[in-house]
């Protein structure tokens, strides 16, 4: 009679190894997942020589697409509303720097619009986001 004295009672202990195994997927699963749902603009910035951006201010990002479409962050904007937006945050926050990223083909002209609304936003802080030129490495001389 050795199950005589477990009648009739419950095992007061929990299983983990099942609970373990099912967080362990399910956090695969979001690491997977998780860069596909990265959203962004896609902007060929122009190469340049000039150092990493080192900031931890409020900062604001226009981006202008090859189509000529003007982005605050990742909200569109049309040309003729962006210096009343910028206004109305810069008032808010002031000293918040704007970046400026525009796509290299898109043509001076729409650049210098994008720009002259900052301007008359009163925007004092504008810097403009380039990609680090690439730098061929060094080719190895074989030993002769």
């Amino acid at each position: 009679m050795a199950g005589v004295g477990n009648k009739g009672r419950f095992l007061g202990e929990i299983n983990v190894v099942p609970l373990v195994d099912v967080v362990l997927v399910l956090l695969i699963i979001f690491m997977v997942a998780a860069p596909m749902m990265v959203q962004g603009l896609d902007v060929k910035l122009p190469a340049t020589d000039s150092g990493a951006l080192k900031t931890s201010e409020e900062l604001l990002v226009l981006t202008v697409t090859q189509k000529g479409q003007v982005y605050l962050d990742e909200f569109q904007v049309g040309l003729e509303g962006l210096a009343g937006k910028l206004k109305n945050i810069t008032s808010r926050k002031p000293g918040t720097r704007v970046y400026l990223r525009a796509d290299k083909d898109v043509p001076y002209g729409v650049v210098v619009q994008v720009l002259a609304e900052a301007k008359k936003a009163g925007v004092e802080n504008l810097g403009m986001v380039t990609e680090p030129e690439r730098v061929p490495p060094p080719e190895k001389k074989k030993k002769s």
